[in-house]
């Protein structure tokens, strides 16, 4: 059973950079397949722990446009790994009434087999109303925001009329909300090219546990140390220097 989250704002959208299955790996001197092949276990339990605890969005970072430099023979683990579990847990994620997106998957080296697995889950879930899981696959936040200005100039937007609010809507997949809250495991302090454009005011927390380690509980302390928090947005909170918030 997983516990609830303790009483306080639930971000809106959290995001997980899931990092550390190589190190894990190699503290047990096995191949570094080995900790992707655990990562599935905290996949499934973060999904679950999100979901019950109130989050209404939550996004993944399985694998990076830089992660093509990785060994071939990684690579290819990584792409029969991913189809093994989309395919696996599908019917779980939509009886949990979870919408599933990808964010990427454009690059033609996908597997053809993967690339119609990620559009049925698409497909299958798209009705659903619960909440919204995106897995960002072969995803990089430069890469969005060449995207949007290429779409905004073949729309024809004059220059002038161009805003964050017009910018925005030319993103791929345009009706993310920010992000509220950004998890990177293994205590590495990276950005890694992760939706450079939604989290540009979230709040970052890094916890030093592997991600093959990582489970409901850690996930739901990094939602306690969130609610701790005082988001300003560039602002001050009331009463801030001895004078009332105007």
């Amino acid at each position: 059973m997983i516990p609830e989250a303790r009483q306080g704002t639930v971000p809106r959208h959290v995001a997980c950079v899931m990092d550390g299955n190589g190190r894990w790996a190699a503290q047990r001197s096995q191949p570094r397949t080995s900790g992707h092949r655990a990562a599935e276990t905290t996949v499934i339990d973060v999904i679950e722990a999100a979901r019950t605890s109130g989050v209404q969005w939550l996004s993944l970072y399985a694998f990076s446009t830089e992660n093509w430099r990785r060994p071939s023979q990684e690579v290819d683990f990584l792409m029969q790994l991913v189809r093994r579990v989309v395919r696996k847990h599908a019917p779980l994620l939509h009886a949990r009434g979870i919408r599933c997106r990808f964010l990427g998957a454009s690059d033609p080296r996908i597997p053809g087999p993967l690339a119609r697995d990620f559009a049925d889950l698409t497909t299958l879930t798209e009705a659903n109303r619960g909440m919204t899981l995106t897995v960002a696959f072969d995803h990089g936040g430069r890469g969005d925001i060449v995207e949007a200005a290429r779409s905004l100039i073949r729309a024809g937007v004059p220059a002038d009329d161009v805003d964050e609010q017009c910018f925005a809507a030319h993103l791929p997949v345009p009706d993310t909300p920010d992000v509220d809250l950004v998890i990177r495991t293994s205590g590495e302090q990276r950005i890694s090219n992760f939706m450079l454009w939604q989290v540009a005011y979230a709040e970052w927390i890094f916890p030093s546990v592997l991600w093959p380690d990582f489970r409901a509980p850690h996930f739901l302390e990094c939602l306690h140390t969130y609610q701790q928090r005082s988001r300003r947005f560039g602002g001050v909170t009331p009463h801030a220097n001895g004078e009332p918030h105007p």
